[in-house]
């Protein structure tokens, strides 16, 4: 696992509205990423977050729909984990997941932070899942990416709008 070429992505985005939609499995590796989400959101100043929680990856890409299509979000960030087991069941709902998440996206031009872990093993998840020791933490990450999206798209607008 490697952070070399990770970006920083520190941006105000006070006043924005998120959604942070979590998948339950694997309850500490999600209580991981869901405190990295907190904690990119708090300290870019988003006070105004919904939090959501469905049961697995596989439905993350339903709910955001639903909350991009309900209006109001600014940007919406997608929390899960899938490990791979011995069935192909993992290469389904990980192309199930990027593949929504990236449609809702694309088709409602609502950033979405992917902040979904697709592991190995367990370890895995947890040396990415933003607890004490991990080495990395992609809930902070997923957050901070949806939202320094939101700055940049509405910087172009506004020089269009200028313009």
């Amino acid at each position: 696992m490697s952070k070399a070429g990770a970006p920083s992505l520190t941006v105000d985005a006070a006043g924005l509205r998120v959604a942070v939609v979590a998948a339950s499995w694997h309850d500490q590796v999600m209580g991981g990423l869901l405190d990295g989400a907190r904690r990119a959101l708090s300290g870019a100043g988003v006070t105004d977050v919904t939090e959501v929680r469905v049961p697995g990856s596989f439905e993350l890409p339903v709910a955001c729909a639903r909350l991009a299509r309900a209006g109001g979000y600014d940007a919406l960030v997608a929390l899960g984990v899938v490990i791979r087991g011995g069935t192909p069941h993992f290469d389904y709902v990980c192309s199930a997941a990027t593949d929504g998440l990236t449609r809702v996206s694309v088709d409602t031009g609502i950033p979405v932070g992917f902040g979904v872990l697709t592991c190995d093993d367990e370890q895995q998840a947890l040396d990415r899942a933003g607890l004490p020791g991990s080495g990395e933490d992609k809930g902070h990450e997923a957050a901070a990416a949806a939202l320094a999206t939101v700055v940049a798209l509405r910087q172009v607008e506004g020089v269009r709008a200028s313009a």
